[in-house]
């Protein structure tokens, strides 16, 4: 095939690689993402550079990880002078678009967890930040009634259709949006007139706004308008589709709010299944055993074997109409007239524990029910392939989508291209780090979590900065990671082999770019 490929790319919030039909989920049926797998191959061994989102996020678009990249936690922002494999494509004449969530710039007007918005601006950095005028995302750009036109190229992006925040108050373009489209807009966001519910799950709420206003479908039908325009135009695109969904609070609208039952679901990794708990799961037990709440909506806890049903009935549902959304985009591709020359991809920023040990959403520990995603890849030229267990990271796929467009990365980038394993190749690589970073105290740690941590196919290894523990996990053996073999006498030369691999990850956090330019 001559024509340079189109690519699709859609990615969920906080959805973990077995919440999928294809990736053999018991209860959840998802038969639109399946089709795409169905026609692509599925990756079983794909994991997160960092397993919250705008870390994660500024990873997939610049190839870099969140040390280099500088948006190191929630809350910072990536540079406008970052490059992106976006701009690279739009460089070499692609159309490009960004509809649903961005989230590479903070999307609140609150302070950092701990700090006021006072003691936020009276703190010394070291390096000079300036904002410049397109910091698109700061709340107050969309309060009035006419859209607000985002300065592009953003990020790479040509076309952006902005989604802020989760759950059915987005804001962003959507909110401007939802206030035109519903006349009683207010009273829908009016918490007193939630739908009567019986569940007692934290952040469990009918919402009552219906279906076609909820911002699943925005997202759907702004990708939808944005292909159908796509008819007869031969420009190569890269379209950016983003759920909000399935990430907290729990709120699917209309009829996928009862969808499944909590009857449906088992919690079957209690926290009593670990062996030899980790210091923050024992101090998040402690917390739940003694009803200490949460310091931040989106800080981890542990709850209930019925709540977390719950929580697994409602993130159901939200799957249920992404997977109704993407059937009706995939349609919309098919209508262009550009399926057979479009690459489909299927991503998400990051898992839950949802229900791992009693614990819900995600947090310092990097078990692989948030670093691991699902990651589907369909293009029209690879041979039929179901599944690789190939080991890739979110590092990659700057690297592998400039490769199959035919263009080379800029200096800088640190991922490798997994083509290869989708042409029936061989693995690009052996090992993946994994940063995390917190923007707070949390889980029981003094300061701010600074933890990094190594797969490999075998063995999972992970740090904590100042902690005399850490964690190692035979996957081979121990895929859940119920048992940490840190302590063990046994396993030290595995653990001493993995620290030096570590160490050498580490050494390579060093940003290569700018070359240098002359001979000093």
């Amino acid at each position: 095939m001559s024509k340079r490929p189109n690519f699709l790319f859609f990615i969920t919030d906080q959805q973990r690689a077995d919440w999928l039909g294809c990736y053999g989920h018991p209860v959840l049926k998802t038969p639109n993402i399946d089709a795409i797998a169905a026609r692509g191959m599925r990756f079983d061994n794909f994991h997160t550079a960092s397993p919250v989102c705008m870390p994660n996020r500024a990873s997939l678009l610049t190839g870099r990880y969140p040390s280099v990249h500088g948006l190191r936690y929630n809350g910072c922002v990536l540079p406008e002078t970052a490059n992106t494999f976006v701009d690279v494509l739009a460089g070499a004449g692609y159309d490009t678009a960004a509809i649903g969530k961005s989230h590479l710039q903070p999307f609140t007007g609150q302070p950092p967890m701990g700090h006021t918005l006072e003691s936020v601006a009276a703190i010394s950095e070291a390096w000079s930040v300036q904002r410049q005028d397109t910091y698109a995302e700061e709340p107050a750009h969309y309060t009035s009634d006419q859209r607000y036109e985002i300065k592009t190229p953003y990020y790479g992006y040509q076309h952006v259709d902005m989604v802020t925040s989760h759950g059915d108050r987005c804001g962003g373009h959507y909110g401007q949006w939802f206030r035109d489209a519903a006349p009683d807009w207010k009273a829908q966001h009016d918490p007193t007139n939630e739908l009567p519910h019986n569940y007692s799950c934290p952040q469990a709420y009918r919402t009552p706004i219906p279906e076609d206003l909820y911002p699943t479908a925005y997202v759907r039908d702004r990708a939808v308008d944005y292909l159908t325009s796509r008819t007869g135009d031969d420009t190569p695109f890269f379209t950016f589709v983003s759920f909000p969904d399935p990430h907290h609070p729990f709120n699917p609208p209309g009829k996928y709010w009862d969808m499944y039952s909590p009857d449906d679901f088992d919690v079957s990794l209690p926290y009593d299944a670990h062996q030899n708990p980790t210091p923050p799961m024992c101090w998040l037990h402690d917390n739940w055993t003694e009803r200490g709440g949460q310091p931040t909506p989106q800080t981890a806890m542990m709850l209930d074997e019925q709540q977390l049903k719950e929580a697994m009935a409602l993130t159901a549902g939200m799957m249920a109409f992404v997977d109704d959304a993407v059937g009706d985009v995939m349609a919309a591709l098919t209508e262009s007239c550009h399926a057979d020359n479009t690459v489909v991809c299927y991503n998400s920023d990051h898992g839950d524990y949802l229900g791992d040990f009693n614990m819900l959403l995600k947090g310092a520990l990097p078990n692989r029910s948030i670093t691991r995603v699902p990651f589907i890849w369909s293009d029209p030229i690879a041979p039929e392939q179901d599944s690789t267990d190939a080991l890739c990271s979110t590092v990659d796929l700057a690297a592998t989508i400039l490769e199959r467009a035919g263009l080379e990365p800029f200096n800088g980038n640190q991922g490798r291209s997994f083509l290869p394993v989708t042409m029936g190749g061989e693995a690009p690589r052996e090992e993946a780090l994994v940063e995390y970073n917190d923007g707070g105290n949390r889980l029981g740690f003094t300061s701010p979590a600074r933890v990094r941590a190594l797969l490999t196919k075998e063995w999972r290894y992970t740090i904590y900065r100042d902690q005399d523990w850490g964690e190692l996990y035979d996957l081979g053996k121990d895929p859940q990671e119920t048992h940490n073999l840190w302590d063990s006498v046994e396993h030290k030369d595995i653990r001493a082999y993995l620290a030096e691999r570590l160490n050498h990850h580490l050494i390579a956090q060093m940003d290569d770019s700018p070359q240098a330019d002359r001979i000093a």
